[in-house]
């Protein structure tokens, strides 16, 4: 449970809490019905997540009103658990899917929720560029409608899929 996210911090100070162009956050966000678990599907290549399966992340609330993040994930090459405990808040309002989230101190970045299926069953999220995104599921297999879906989504919106990866779960 050593390296997980850690190498997450150069997003943490470079990017801040931002907005990639043209990405806009959902309305109507309803928190309780986020909270849970969450399987994540795919992914944009990074290091710190680079070599992950079995990846998910835990929402639930904070005492302070934020919301708890677990990010887990198995790394199969060291043969071990990684895990990431953090915190997020919401940059506007509570009903738009914008958080800033932290798992080193002070030092924050955008977590975009900018698209939601109607029963809370999927989520897109992507980070202060296009260089982050996610795609988050209640269960940890979709169907292959669903993943086209989620590709053409992204594509629609300018995201470079080249390094996407499809998690083993």
């Amino acid at each position: 449970m050593k390296r997980i996210f850690l190498s997450i911090v150069p997003l943490l100070f470079t990017a801040c809490v931002s907005k990639p162009n043209n990405i806009e956050p959902i309305k109507n966000f309803e928190l309780d019905s986020y909270l849970g678990k969450w399987y994540e599907i795919a992914r944009l290549d990074h290091g710190f997540e680079r070599g992950l399966e079995q990846v998910s992340a835990n929402y639930s609330m904070r005492e302070d009103g934020g919301v708890k993040v677990v990010n887990k994930g198995y790394n199969q090459k060291e043969k071990e658990w990684d895990e990431a405990i953090g915190k997020a808040y919401f940059v506007d309002d509570r009903t738009t899917g914008f958080l800033e989230v932290s798992f080193f101190g002070p030092f924050y970045g955008s977590y975009i929720i900018w698209e939601l299926g109607k029963e809370y069953e999927y989520a897109f999220v992507c980070g202060p560029s296009k260089k982050y995104l996610w795609f988050l599921a209640r269960t940890p297999y979709v169907d292959e409608n669903m993943k086209k879906y989620f590709y053409a989504r992204a594509k629609e919106e300018g995201f470079d899929l080249e390094g996407l990866i499809w998690v083993e779960q």
